[in-house]
């Protein structure tokens, strides 16, 4: 067996007649942003008037540089889309990237596993991409500066995801399940699989790694903004009186 052959969000069934459903339908758009209206300025108040503030949810934010998977098998696909539309400006959708690996690959092992490191490589090829997998150290990555697709093991379901980023202590992971979410090197190294980085290793430019914008969406929580045990009695509600319910 190739390294390549490496599958990942297998071990859920599949609904029967979905495969073709995914062919015919477009992907769900994600949700706009929330627009909180403004308050009507107080009457006599010189430029008052109307206004709206686009705000962006924590949620929103986690998916802003990692292409969310639409399916329980196809972390795959979303992880090859995030590392072609945020790394190397190469925009390509989850569903362009499902349709293309599934076309080409073999189709009765795609249903059933989903796709390997293998189906990725021969689609990247299609584009004039050539990519493999290493088993070299995590740090490898940093020194060469080059973002890579992995396999991770976590509650016992193997999934792929990128590495979009390390510090000394954090690996900034693209999850196609999660968004983009940062671990500590211990916990990353205890979910990896069989230590194979997949990357890009001849491209017509350089890849964005370690984007400062990326390490944004999954801050590191500092020891002052954990509440202790004590001062979780001061924070209280307002008692409510008979029928304010």
């Amino acid at each position: 067996m190739s390294t390549l052959d490496v599958d990942g969000c297998a071990g859920r069934p599949l609904a029967a007649g979905i495969w073709a459903a995914i062919a015919l339908a477009a992907l769900p758009a994600v949700a706009p942003a929330a627009e909180l209206p403004g308050l009507a300025a107080l009457a006599g108040t010189p430029g008052g008037g109307a206004f709206a503030v686009r705000v962006t949810s924590v949620r929103e934010r986690r998916y802003l540089a990692t292409v969310r998977q639409q399916y329980d098998f196809s972390c795959g696909s979303a992880a090859v889309a995030t590392l072609l539309t945020h790394h190397y400006n190469l925009p390509v959708s989850e569903q362009q990237a499902f349709q293309e690996m599934y076309a080409r690959g073999d189709q009765a092992r795609i249903r059933s596993q989903g796709f390997s490191l293998l189906d990725m490589k021969n689609f990247l090829a299609t584009r004039g991409l050539r990519a493999d997998g290493f088993q070299q150290p995590l740090d490898s990555l940093g020194q060469a500066g080059f973002p890579a697709i992995v396999l991770v093991a976590e509650a016992g379901y193997h999934h792929f995801v990128v590495v979009k980023g390390l510090r000394p202590d954090r690996v900034l992971l693209g999850d196609p399940a999660g968004g983009t979410r940062a671990m500590s090197r211990a916990a990353f190294e205890a979910v990896w699989q069989n230590r194979l980085l997949f990357v890009i290793h001849e491209a017509p430019r350089r890849p964005r790694f370690n984007d400062v914008a990326d390490w944004d969406a999954a801050p590191a929580l500092r020891p002052g903004d954990v509440l202790e045990r004590g001062s979780l009695l001061r924070v209280t509600l307002p008692k409510l009186d008979a029928g304010d319910f």
